[in-house]
């Protein structure tokens, strides 16, 4: 019996192994088939919520929004971008103003937030969809943004909690709460619990599936096909291992990885900008050809603009209110100066690094255009633009980095997986602060959602990018509608924060430290 029994045994273990592959991936499908099913309805809610609508009318909202806040606040982005980078620098600061953070490790949480996969990946679906012309709608977007982001930041500061143990929280749940109560508004409260809804789900979303998805796109792209779970555990456990130590153990973190990410970044993409620097003004004359005619893209112009204000909104998250959470702990007594230092954000981002990235992919030639006439060709079916080898997302930016000096790819594969660990390391942050308004604080709830949490980084890794990166814009962008609606009951209350800090900084009052 013994003897049957053996073979048996090991033919059946021989079957397991030889067919472990193909469970694996069928594990991945499933995954991703039940992630699109149970999301489909609330994306096409966000973006098309009127039958036979096409317009992302959301686009708009952020657009008139930050159009508003420029405007309202006399170009507050140009005007104190110098007296921002020297709050950064620490000159204004006082150790012994309540928060949990200084200026800059504020900052490095709300760019590690930001600075992710927006820029690399989501830059390459823009101009793969937009064009060029993206590029140009992006810039302009992030130059807008920097009002808005410098509007929901004060906010975030002054209305923010401070407890006795020295730990404080922030974001658009408090100043809907307590600034629309303080102005006689109503419905603060509803608003507050919807937007820490819309919060949570967004940090699943974009700030930790679509970062474990692209992040395993690229690793795949270096080592070879393998199932996007086994990314997703792995990036689970390392992440779990950083946020159990809460917002100081993330900034800690953060204010090391993002300067070194970032650097790393921008002087790969400069080597390859420097090696082709004769087409640059080529590309640039692109962009704006692009930007206002749209030739040979899906949608013309408009097609261009919607697709650089969704990938700028996704990136920098300008008007969001998720950047307000993380700017919430900051040591201060003046709640505009974090408006100032957050500012620069969406400056960073999208002006500087994505511009980097778009270039890129442009000067490298990965977009295929008509020989004779220039105009660039599309897929079958009009979606997207034909790109060599048909990548797109990641692929295509590691694609442009490789096809400069082929080793770019691995300095790209340790930049996205940086980019997508520092996102999910903040964005883990700004959805536990969302879970304890709804259910309060305490470690058993936190960790209830951190699980939750790294749980979602193995399905995004396992998904598709097209359901995921749909219910990452749908959630984000949810967001946004209800917190400029904050923004726009409360601006006037930034508006005196602001006259009053510069008139005591221009009386000499406000000195600095150092």
């Amino acid at each position: 019996m013994k003897n049957l029994f053996k073979p048996a045994a090991l033919a059946a273990l021989t079957l397991l192994v030889a067919s472990a592959p193909a469970m694996a991936q069928s594990l991945d499908q499933t995954i991703n088939e039940g992630f699109a099913n149970a999301t489909g309805w609330f994306v096409n809610f966000i973006f098309s919520p009127f039958p036979g609508t096409t317009f992302p009318w959301i686009v708009m909202w952020l657009v008139i929004a930050a159009t508003v806040f420029t405007l309202y606040f006399g170009f507050i982005q140009f005007r104190a971008f110098p007296h921002s980078i020297s709050l950064v620098k620490g000159d204004y600061s006082d150790p012994n103003d309540a928060g949990e953070v200084s200026h800059f490790q504020a900052l490095a949480t709300a760019l590690s937030g930001t600075v992710g996969l927006g820029n690399i990946a989501g830059v390459a679906v823009a101009v793969g969809i937009g064009g060029p012309g993206a590029t140009f709608w992006m810039i302009l977007a992030g130059l807008m943004g920097m009002a808005s982001k410098f509007t929901e930041c004060t906010l975030g500061v002054k209305y923010r909690n401070e407890y006795e143990d020295g730990t404080v929280s922030g974001g658009p749940m408090y100043y809907m709460t307590k600034g629309f109560a303080e102005r006689g508004v109503p419905a603060g409260k509803f608003m507050a619990i919807l937007f820490s809804v819309f919060c949570i789900l967004g940090a699943l979303g974009g700030g930790n599936m679509f970062q474990a998805n692209q992040a395993h796109a690229q690793i795949t792209n270096v080592v070879g096909d393998y199932p996007g779970w086994i990314t997703g555990i792995v990036f689970a456990g390392i992440v779990f291992a950083v946020i159990v130590g809460g917002l100081k153990s993330i900034a800690s973190v953060t204010e090391k990885v993002v300067p070194f990410m970032g650097v790393l970044y921008v002087l790969t993409a400069l080597v390859i900008l420097l090696m082709n620097a004769d087409m640059i003004g080529w590309a640039f004359g692109e962009i704006i050809t692009g930007a206002f005619t749209g030739a040979g893209v899906a949608g013309g112009m408009v097609g261009a603009l919607i697709q650089g204000f969704k990938r700028a909104a996704f990136s920098n998250e300008a008007g969001v209110g998720s950047a307000a959470i993380a700017h919430s702990a900051v040591r201060t007594k003046e709640p505009i100066t974090e408006g100032f230092v957050s500012l620069l954000e969406p400056f960073i981002d999208t002006v500087v690094i994505c511009t980097m990235t778009a270039l890129v992919i442009i000067i490298t030639g990965q977009l295929i255009s008509d020989p004779n006439t220039g105009l660039y060709l599309l897929d079958e079916g009009a979606s997207t633009i034909q790109t060599v080898d048909g990548n797109k997302g990641v692929a295509l930016t590691s694609a442009a980095f490789s096809s400069a000096i082929p080793f770019f790819k691995y300095i790209l594969a340790i930049a996205v997986i940086l980019f997508a660990f520092s996102t999910m390391i903040s964005w883990s942050y700004y959805g536990l602060k969302a879970w304890t308004f709804l259910f309060g604080e305490g470690q058993g709830k936190e960790l209830v959602f951190k699980v939750i949490f790294c749980i979602f980084v193995v399905i995004g890794a396992s998904a598709s990018l097209g359901p995921v990166i749909d219910f990452s814009d749908a959630a984000i962008f949810a967001m946004a509608v209800v917190n400029i609606v904050a923004l726009y009951v409360l601006m006037p209350v930034v508006k005196r924060e602001l006259d009053s800090y510069l008139s005591r900084l221009k009386s000499g009052e406000i000195k600095k430290f150092h």
